[in-house]
């Protein structure tokens, strides 16, 4: 496993070049963590709807990407995490790698006293129905990428201009709400903790055929 950390990164070069790693790595490339922060920029996911959007007073960038989900918001004082995994290798289905990286956070963030949770049909984690992170994948040729991001000290009124991960009304909140006052940079190294605990570890890829996800899909 290759960790990089790689501070503010405008959001279309990352993008792109984890479109080129996923696109160009071979059976035997290592797979990679990247954590990193965006400066102020909305996504939309494949399915998502622009009506989310539903003002742009600070006329933030708004860029069409290729992971599930609706429409989110990245800026500086969120951490960003990104998995490129190979899911092969590891005997994870999309479902599992989408648990396991919900459980990474709930664990992360009850190492700074905070109660958060899955909600049914919601991707993310909660903390009292708000909504404190978010997730979302791309698999290819059973190659994951893109993550997920924790709202640590973020600005959250860019949050209020838009309808969060398409859910009209739904609160978003961060860590520093709550009184807690680390870093991202400090939160993103107690995520990648419990991430590595949490990832199975490379397994024989011949063995894991059953597994495999090769087509392409999106969570």
């Amino acid at each position: 496993m290759i960790v990089k950390r790689l501070g503010l990164v405008e959001y279309a070069p990352a993008l792109e070049a984890m479109r080129v790693f996923t696109a160009e790595r071979g059976a035997d490339t290592p797979d990679e963590i990247w954590l990193l922060q965006h400066p102020p920029v909305y996504t939309l996911g494949q399915a998502g709807k622009p009506e989310h959007l539903l003002q742009n007073p600070a006329a933030i960038p708004l860029v069409h990407i290729d992971r599930g989900g609706q429409i989110t918001y990245h800026g500086p004082g969120q951490l960003v995490a990104y998995l490129l995994l190979d899911l092969h290798r590891r005997r994870l289905k999309v479902r599992e790698l989408v648990h396991l990286m919900e459980q990474a956070i709930i664990d992360t963030l009850a190492g700074y006293g905070l109660h958060a949770e899955r909600k049914d049909g919601a991707p993310g984690v909660y903390v009292a129905g708000d909504k404190i992170a978010a997730l979302g994948l791309r698999v290819r040729n059973g190659c994951s990428y893109h993550g997920l991001a924790i709202n640590v000290d973020a600005d959250l009124a860019p949050f209020g201009w838009i309808n969060p991960c398409g859910y009209e009304g739904l609160k978003t909140i961060r860590m520093r709400d709550f009184g807690i006052e680390a870093s991202v940079e400090e939160v993103g190294e107690v995520l990648l903790a419990h991430l590595q605990r949490l990832l199975p570890p490379l397994a024989d890829t011949a063995g894991a055929a059953d597994t495999a996800h090769r087509a392409e899909q999106a969570v």
